[in-house]
């Protein structure tokens, strides 16, 4: 039975480009067939398909003009990789989401071809990070993060992260890289628990710092067994989560973060810390599925 494949959305841009090579890389890595998938709905602006003997559309063309040159680059950057590739008259968003039921991850640039200069994230890979049933890597960041220099990868660990998938994709990921895991649980502690009295001031926030630690206990019991190997280091800190993780994006390679899965049509949610990591970290991002429906996310709010 063959591997399920990577898929990454490609269009074009500078940031498919980098989203390509991303994804060439992970794919010889976890020994994954590579799938690059460009998607539009040229038809609903160009009409119908053309009659036989004339030209096709023109975005059809430039379609497949693009996956071609972008196979030919992953070619020349991984001889060995399986290439395949696909052009679909759909709407990008849902045709990568559809192509994700049956990948093993999905890549996505952090901003389209077609996107307004200065957005911080597109809205197809928000889309994606946000729906796709497997793991969704958004490639954004530093020249240092962008090409792994740091041999390090953080995981945001939240209330229902107990061997949650997110727990076990970031140990995973560790493990084959041979990267240092750094997992956070960030606490906060409420202003009506605080007094004025420098002695009594340590005991909540203490008793918060201890739940933090005891969780991050609970949570990485059973992926530490599985994966001795991995070097891991607990991090607890005070604050919000989402600024706690962008702070350790800067010295990161991947930033993990877990997404809960609603029981609607409009897939997972994502809360505060995984939409702002997914503007604003120096690092790719990869957003994993969590089933279940629980309000809780990735290293608390």
């Amino acid at each position: 039975m063959s591997s399920p494949p990577m898929v990454v959305g490609v269009d074009g841009s500078e940031s498919s480009l980098l989203a390509a090579d991303r994804s060439a890389d992970e794919a010889l890595l976890h020994g994954s067939p590579l799938r690059l998938v460009y998607a539009s709905l040229w038809q609903r602006y160009e009409g119908a398909a053309p009659a036989a003997g004339l030209s096709r559309p023109d975005e059809r063309v430039m379609a497949e003009n693009i996956v071609g040159s972008t196979a030919e680059r992953i070619r020349r950057r991984a001889p060995d990789l399986r290439v395949t590739t696909e052009v679909l008259p759909e709407d990008a968003a849902g045709a990568l989401l559809r192509q994700s039921r049956d990948a093993f991850a999905l890549v996505t640039g952090s901003r389209g071809r077609g996107e307004i200069a200065g957005l911080l994230l597109g809205s197809v890979s928000l889309a994606v990070a946000a729906g796709a049933s497997c793991p969704a890597f958004v490639v954004r960041g530093d020249k240092a993060g962008l090409e792994g220099t740091h041999g390090r990868i953080v995981l945001g660990v939240g209330d229902a992260d107990i061997d949650s998938p997110a727990v076990r994709f970031a140990f995973a990921e560790a493990q084959l890289r041979g990267f240092e895991l750094d997992v956070v649980r960030a606490w906060r502690c409420p202003s009506y628990e605080t007094v004025d009295h420098p002695v009594l001031a340590d005991g909540p926030a203490h008793e918060h710092e201890a739940q933090a630690s005891s969780l991050l206990d609970e949570a990485l019991a059973a992926a530490v067994r599985d994966h001795p190997a991995v070097s891991v280091r607990r991090v607890t800190a005070e604050g919000p989560a989402r600024k706690v993780l962008l702070g350790l994006s800067s010295a990161s390679d991947v930033l993990v973060v877990g997404a809960r899965r609603r029981g609607s049509h409009f897939g997972m949610q994502l809360g505060r810390v995984a939409h702002t990591v997914l503007h604003h970290a120096d690092c790719p991002v990869a957003v994993v599925p969590r089933g279940g429906g629980s309000a809780s996310e990735g290293a608390t709010p």
